[in-house]
């Protein structure tokens, strides 16, 4: 019997500070709290599943009987970024943070990347991307200078009108970026920011982001579910955080309900291995942009969809829902924050109701992965598949 793992990433969906949010400038951040304060909010599908039982989660309804196991993870690695993330749950512990540039990147290296791609730069400082192409959008239109920017994360980005930088010109400028950005400028991803519009009131960003993010430094659960001729299929941005890596399918997607259809699409499909989403509007369109309604319906519309998945899982189905990082919307930060994570488990072979308690280590996923497809393989944070395996009889 075909043996599935669904692995759905709630973006930015963290559940509460870590023990060392002050350090990365983050005391006090708490997206679920924060998005769960709306009147928007409703998610009796997460609920019934175990995501108010998580151990630190507190002032939300507790599931007597809840149908899931669950737990409260926490992050080993050295950021707060959607790279460091997905590749700690896929088996990756980073030691060191990735490079961040607050001060713009340095100036001859920008010198350099206006000489390899034959225009100029503007703006090279951390900003919004959507206060970015409102200050500088209208220079950019007039002069055809990129719109380079950064941010609190170890990103490399750059915004284009799509009609006076093409698509794919766009595109090829960020892989020459990519290409030059190594050593001690490796960013964690260059980014392709595109927008449309023809003046500052009307810029307005397009679905056509795309990330292109550095190789894995070492093996991840894809690599080894891969090594085992078994299906990996990387829904949304998955693809290129792991620059395609392990990966033998990708589709990708332009919002979280597009993420969904497939997800349900694939739940009527044979395959055999790992059906890898990221759901990124969560915090691309509403934690970056301090929207907390936006948020909370966002989440709203994730657990109605939640509800048509669940009843659809085969037998020898597995379904984990977790996230990479926070973005509390209700902070003057419009940036990441360093948080715990929810991780849920749901399926006809999972006993209901287990409590993990707080796990150290996103990587517990990649390892419970593993056992789940019977391989011996050892990943920071170990597995947690024997708690959770509902036995026979």
């Amino acid at each position: 019997m075909l043996r599935r793992v669904f692995l759905i990433v709630l973006d930015s969906f963290g559940i509460g500070g870590a023990p060392d949010a002050a350090a990365f400038g983050d005391a006090g951040s708490d997206t679920l709290k924060a998005v769960a304060a709306s009147p928007h909010f409703k998610a009796p599908n997460l609920q019934k599943l175990g995501l108010f039982n998580i151990e630190g989660v507190a002032g939300l309804p507790r599931e007597p009987a809840p149908l899931g196991a669950f737990a409260r993870l926490r992050e080993m690695s050295q950021g707060k970024d959607t790279t460091i993330g997905h590749w700690e749950m896929a088996g990756l512990v980073s030691e060191k943070p990735l490079p961040v540039f607050p001060e713009g990147f340095p100036a001859d290296f920008i010198a350099a990347f206006e000489a390899r791609v034959g225009r100029k730069t503007l703006c090279n400082k951390p900003y919004s991307g959507t206060e970015v192409i409102r200050d500088y959008g209208a220079e950019h239109m007039k002069t055809g200078a990129l719109i380079v920017y950064t941010s609190a994360d170890s990103v490399f980005q750059i915004a284009a009108n799509e009609a006076v930088v093409p698509l794919e010109e766009l595109y090829r400028i960020c892989e020459t970026a990519r290409g030059m950005l190594t050593g001690d400028l490796a960013v964690g991803r260059v980014i392709a920011r595109p927008f449309v519009g023809d003046k500052p009131d009307n810029f307005t960003r397009t679905p056509n982001r795309h990330d292109y993010s550095l190789p894995p430094p070492g093996k991840t659960i894809l690599d080894v579910l891969t090594s085992m001729c078994l299906d990996v299929i990387a829904v949304g941005k998955i693809y290129d955080i792991f620059a395609g890596r392990g990966i033998t399918q990708k589709i990708p997607t332009r919002n979280n309900d597009e993420g969904m259809d497939v997800a349900l699409q694939l739940v009527e499909r044979q395959f055999d291995g790992l059906a890898f989403i990221n759901l990124v509007e969560f915090d691309m369109v509403y934690g970056h942009r301090n929207d907390v309604d936006g948020y909370a319906k966002a989440i709203s519309a994730f657990d109605e969809r939640l509800g048509e998945l669940l009843p659809l899982l085969h037998p020898e189905d597995l379904l984990l829902i977790t996230a990479d990082h926070g973005c509390d919307p209700s902070t003057p930060s419009t940036d990441h924050s360093r948080e715990d994570v929810p991780m849920l488990a749901a399926g006809p072979g999972v006993k209901p109701g287990v409590d993990l308690g707080t796990r150290l280590g996103f990587g517990c996923i990649a390892a419970t992965i593993a056992e789940y497809f019977e391989r011996e393989v050892v990943f920071p944070g170990g597995s947690f598949w024997q708690d959770i395996e509902k036995k026979p009889g």
